[in-house]
């Protein structure tokens, strides 16, 4: 499929005001996401919030089928939640540990996630182990394969990290996962609306992401898949009276779906524009977004290898659409800030982002700079030169 790059660009009224390479924090929305959150707070200012709720209640239903087709899911394996964190964290705090399970993670971990393993660690006696890396300084799915054994209770990775433009192995991950029997839940946050997904094909039991990176959706929202099988032997970490049913005095009975998993109050118009986004993502075709944010990204990397200085800090032989990078003698923050004030969106990563491979890598705080499908190629090469600039001490 063709992108009708000025069609989309004339959709994104961010783009006028700046170079926006933040799509791994924020993506910019496009003009049908915000119409359909505007429209319906407009509808509650003019009938009331319940009453927008019922009247758009089949729309809202639809939110369902449009993220279980963006990830080739069931709708009754979706549950919607208020951030990609309580997804995650919806999913994990329901699984059970005991003293001596083993939950197997990347080393490129998000900080989020690990500290939940650690909490767990604490309480329960459980213990955390770093699946070891390939030469690329990818996980390396054979060494998980040496791991596996009767006391691992959970494979956890996040599939690209905060950090960089690593993408780990995340399907040959859930081929060991389901071979051994063994609950796999992924990290996707970084991976949604930046490529296609299948969650039948990565094997995953659970999968957690956000609406407002690179599925350009709203901020305050997100979604857990939790696959059929793996449902019934999970209870949510916290209950109201949507994901359960009070039935007698000392009795209650669970959804018998994903939506368990959510409570009953939630931000309808929200929801209508993570529904939008991802319906818009995939008129686009996730396969074509794919292509361009990444080739993006490798111009961008290229152009950035050519300045004294600078060095390009990404793992994999593929890496995907986040650039992160560093400039000798220049503090990362003091690049965003110079880009920034340029109109030039970019973000920093620190090393708590991402503790261990931060320290076995020895990096110091690193600028991400994230394209997407609706950027340019000029967008790119005054990106470069403006760090090209900052690096020289010459941007004025």
């Amino acid at each position: 499929m063709t992108l009708d790059l000025d069609r989309l660009r004339a959709e994104t009224p961010g783009v006028a005001n700046r170079i926006h390479l933040n799509n791994a924090g924020a993506g910019l929305m496009p003009a049908p996401v915000i119409a359909a959150i505007k429209d319906h707070i407009d509808l509650e200012a003019a009938i009331g919030g319940y009453e927008a709720e019922e009247r758009e209640a089949a729309r809202l239903e639809g939110v369902y089928d449009s993220i279980a087709r963006l990830i080739g899911a069931r709708r009754d394996e979706i549950a919607l939640t208020q951030n990609a964190t309580v997804a995650w964290d919806s999913a994990f705090y329901a699984l059970g540990f005991a003293p001596g399970d083993r939950i197997l993670t990347a080393r490129a971990e998000y900080a989020a996630n690990y500290i939940a393993y650690l909490q767990v660690a604490k309480r329960t006696g459980a213990v955390i182990e770093v699946i070891p890396d390939d030469g690329d300084g990818v996980l390396d799915p054979a060494a998980l394969e040496a791991m596996i054994d009767a006391r691992v209770k959970l494979v956890s990775i996040t599939w690209i990290p905060t950090n960089g433009g690593l993408l780990n192995p995340a399907a040959e991950v859930g081929r060991v996962a389901r071979a051994h029997g063994i609950p796999y839940l992924l990290d996707a946050c970084q991976a949604v609306g930046q490529f296609p997904i299948d969650v039948a094909a990565l094997g995953c039991d659970m999968l957690a992401a956000t609406g407002r990176k690179f599925l350009r959706g709203p901020r305050a929202t997100g979604f857990l898949y939790v696959r059929r099988a793996t449902l019934a032997g999970l209870e949510p970490p916290m209950l109201d009276l949507f994901g359960a049913t009070w039935t007698g005095p000392e009795t209650y009975a669970l959804r018998d779906d994903a939506r368990r998993f959510e409570t009953w109050e939630n931000n309808t118009a929200t929801r209508l524009g993570l529904g939008v986004a991802a319906d818009y993502a995939m008129a686009i075709g996730l396969e074509t977004i794919q292509a361009r944010a990444f080739a993006l990204a490798d111009a961008l990397r290229a152009a950035l290898r050519e300045i004294p200085g600078l060095t390009v800090h990404d793992l994999g032989k593929r890496p995907c659409a986040i650039v992160s990078f560093a400039v000798a003698g220049i503090e990362s923050e003091a690049i965003e800030a110079a880009l920034r004030a340029r109109r030039v969106n970019v973000s920093t990563s620190s090393r708590a982002g991402t503790l261990l491979d931060a320290t076995a890598r020895g990096l110091p705080v690193v600028v991400r700079a994230s394209p997407h499908y609706y950027n340019t190629e000029d967008e790119i090469a005054e990106a470069a030169d403006l760090v090209a600039k900052i690096a020289s001490g010459r941007a004025g």
